[in-house]
């Protein structure tokens, strides 16, 4: 008697707590088979056999009928997981699309290498997309005698990157070819009121602006005149380093902005010019995991003053590539080295 109570207390309970009707349903006709079998006389339980078969007939028909009902909402729900999934996956292939069109605009405005070579003979660009699009980009111009080249990093990377570099590429362009500024602070001043006032035309407020790193070198008299919004200079002569800072502001809306600071140099042949945006030296790696830095970034460019530019471009990606490992890339670089 006591096993009997058990199993009605059980069945009360898995009545409470279940929604499943096969459960309920076979614990019923469980404990209608032991009740017929504890208080029904042995003489009398056949005529009762014919009740039970009965109830167990009913219970498979039902069960059946849910089983098949099941089947065939399982069937739906994978024709309705399969259709979804056609529908991402048709999604990400028109924005894949869309990225990589974008990609070819953006790689239509960066000045070829056979240009880069014809002005700059020695020397190279690592350039590093976090995403298919960047909002880092590199820049160049000639005017006459000098040869006008920046390094450039806007606000975010990826579309939105890339599409305040249009802004900002766009602006450049125009503060040398139809404003005719070659002095470096003055093509960043003409820079920064012209993407100010690009984005002035927003009904929301826009922050969004570049860092910049620019150059205007003479290769013949190696007279070098910089510029820097945030992001400075560094050159490299016999392994020392010199490091000139940049203005403490970005080109776009800004709070106390002042006319950018030039600067002037004449370098000695063999001497090397570099301008980066912050990427290289943000990037994540290591054991433990640790920012590379601007220490470290220095150390491996001084180090590598012996071997030619090109092969340094090919010396700093195979460091990022063995530093960061597993690890997704942080940012998007940009570095570009000259030697005059």
């Amino acid at each position: 008697m006591k096993y009997l109570i058990k199993f009605k207390d059980d069945y009360i309970k898995r009545l409470e707590e279940s929604d499943s009707f096969e459960l309920i349903a076979g614990y019923g006709f469980a404990l209608l088979v032991i009740m017929i079998g504890v208080f029904v006389p042995e003489e009398e339980r056949l005529k009762y056999s014919k009740y039970i078969m009965m109830f167990g007939v009913f219970l498979l028909v039902i069960m059946a009928e849910r089983a098949k009902k099941a089947k065939k909402n399982i069937v739906q729900q994978k024709k309705v997981i399969e259709q979804q999934k056609n529908i991402v996956e048709e999604k990400n292939r028109q924005i894949l699309d869309s990225i990589e069109y974008a990609l070819r605009i953006q790689t239509a405005i960066l000045p070829p290498g056979r240009l880069v070579k014809q002005y700059l003979h020695d020397s190279f660009i690592y350039y590093q997309p976090k995403d298919i699009v960047a909002g880092d980009f590199y820049w160049m111009d000639t005017v006459n005698d000098l040869v006008l080249f920046a390094a450039c990093d806007c606000t975010g990377h990826g579309v939105p990157g890339a599409m305040v570099s249009v802004v900002c590429h766009n602006a450049l362009n125009r503060a040398v070819r139809e404003f005719g500024l070659t002095q470096p602070a003055a093509i960043l001043d003409k820079t920064a009121q012209l993407v100010i006032e690009n984005f002035e035309g927003s009904d929301t407020e826009i922050k969004d602006g570049m860092d910049i790193s620019m150059c205007a070198l003479n290769p013949q008299t190696r007279k070098l005149a910089w510029a820097g919004a945030n992001n400075p200079l560094w050159l490299i002569q016999n392994k020392e380093l010199m490091e000139t800072k940049a203005d403490k502001q970005s080109i776009g809306k800004g709070d106390d902005i002042k006319p950018f600071t030039n600067h002037e140099f004449d370098l000695s042949q063999g001497q090397s010019i570099y301008i980066f945006s912050d990427g290289f030296a943000d990037q994540f790696g290591g054991e433990p995991e640790r920012k590379i830095t601007t220490r470290r970034f220095k150390e491996l460019v001084v180090s590598l003053q012996n071997i030619p530019m090109h092969e340094q471009g090919k010396a700093l990606e195979k460091y990022i590539a063995d530093f960061k490992g597993s690890i997704h890339q942080t940012d998007d670089i940009l570095v570009i080295g000259v030697r005059v």
